[in-house]
């Protein structure tokens, strides 16, 4: 039987949100000028009023605009060394340690950015789908290449991934309105397993 997991990764897999984590870990004293000076953004998204993509997209450029790849490459190992397996649900963690391998795919299905999920994703032998990060001459932009992966663009992800596979089943795990998408796509969903 041929199968397909997909695992989002904030809150489902960890404790806490690894965005405000890794920006904080980054750069404590400018995270905490931009995080008072996104307050008023932050405060308009949770009332619905902003586009998520664009308040995420401006503060996390508020912090690593401009940082090179080479650096910001070193700070997520730091990240990973300091946060595996704390930040993870232990029961998560022995689910994927249990996960038979065999005719099995595993994906890390994130709407955060690539570079810092990507040593998680590497150390459960996982492939990873998130937002990616623009880096030109080695730099980062800012930006992000193509969308925000989250919602609709989450299954927009995996079936550019998966192609013409064909699974038995396909497995699905989130914890937000964020996973709605990917909950359908799958043949079996299971919201908040892992709490």
């Amino acid at each position: 039987m041929k199968k397909l997991y997909l695992f989002d990764f904030d809150g489902t897999l960890t404790y806490k949100d690894t965005m405000f984590l890794f920006l904080k870990f980054y750069d404590p004293a400018k995270y905490s000028f931009q995080f008072l000076k996104h307050v008023p953004l932050f405060i308009l998204l949770k009332l619905k009023l902003a586009n998520a993509e664009a308040v995420k997209k401006s503060f996390i450029s508020s912090i690593l605009k401009g940082e090179s790849k080479y650096q910001i490459e070193k700070k997520t190992k730091l990240f990973f060394e300091e946060n595996y397996p704390s930040l993870f649900r232990e029961n998560a963690l022995d689910f994927i340690k249990n996960i038979n391998r065999d005719n099995t795919e595993s994906y890390i299905v994130s709407a955060s950015l690539d570079f810092w999920v990507r040593p998680f994703a590497e150390k459960f032998n996982m492939k990873l789908l998130s937002t990616q990060a623009e880096f030109k001459d080695d730099t980062f932009t800012g930006k992000f290449v193509g969308k925000n992966c989250n919602k609709e663009e989450k299954v927009n992800r995996i079936k550019l991934e998966i192609g013409n596979k064909k699974f038995d089943k396909i497995i699905a795990f989130g914890d937000t309105s964020g996973d709605k998408a990917m909950f359908k796509f799958a043949n079996e969903s299971h919201y908040r397993f892992f709490h």
